[in-house]
């Protein structure tokens, strides 16, 4: 007697339970994701808008001797080195960046899963971008900044800030506080590409 077996299906149909449950774990990761995001976004803000007052606010005039008996005064300010300015210009992109990804990235949670994604995409390229540019931006004023504490012997440059100690400690200050915006950026990246990995394996 020949017995018929039906051929066993390699596709296991999941339960509504476990649906439900596999779409709430969804939704806990993408409201997890928003939450660190915008936390990452207001520290971006707040570092950097820090590191442009501390920046826009070194200045201090001294009295230099020219001749015997005769002294002027000089003053030196950040606006006199362009590196200095490029500082302070990509420091203000990443606080108006930080505000306008912010709130777009509060709304992605209102969208579609499809939707977060491609915002979840945009903001990982436009971070990487910022990043660069701050990079850039922190070693360009680095390099003066070094000149002006080291000098350079090789061309002659003599160093300024045995001089203008108060105007080269608040520089020294804004570019130790650039480190944070850029930390931040870099956690910004790693967690868009977290959550693209994570959508991608589903």
């Amino acid at each position: 007697m020949a017995s018929a077996s039906l051929p066993h299906s390699s596709v296991s149909a999941k339960s509504p339970a476990a649906q439900e449950y596999e779409v709430g774990a969804g939704a806990g990761d993408v409201k997890n994701h928003v939450v660190v995001d915008v936390v990452l976004r207001v520290m971006l803000l707040v570092t950097s808008l820090i590191g442009i007052i501390v920046m826009v606010t070194s200045k201090q005039t001294k009295l230099i001797p020219v001749a015997p008996g005769l002294t002027i005064p000089v003053t030196a300010k950040f606006s006199q080195s362009p590196a200095f300015i490029y500082y302070t210009v990509a420091l203000s992109v990443a606080c108006f960046y930080s505000i306008i990804t912010g709130v777009l990235s509060v709304t992605a949670l209102l969208m579609s899963k499809r939707s977060s994604t491609k915002w979840v995409f945009r903001f990982l390229i436009l971070d990487v971008l910022l990043l660069g540019i701050m990079g850039s931006a922190i070693g360009a004023a680095g390099a003066i900044a070094y000149i002006g504490f080291k000098g350079n012997k090789h061309t002659q440059w003599k160093e300024v800030c045995n001089m203008y100690g108060s105007f080269c400690g608040r520089i020294a200050a804004s570019l130790t506080l650039s480190v944070l915006p850029s930390f931040a950026l870099l956690l910004l990246i790693w967690l868009s590409v977290y959550m693209l990995s994570k959508k991608i394996v589903r």
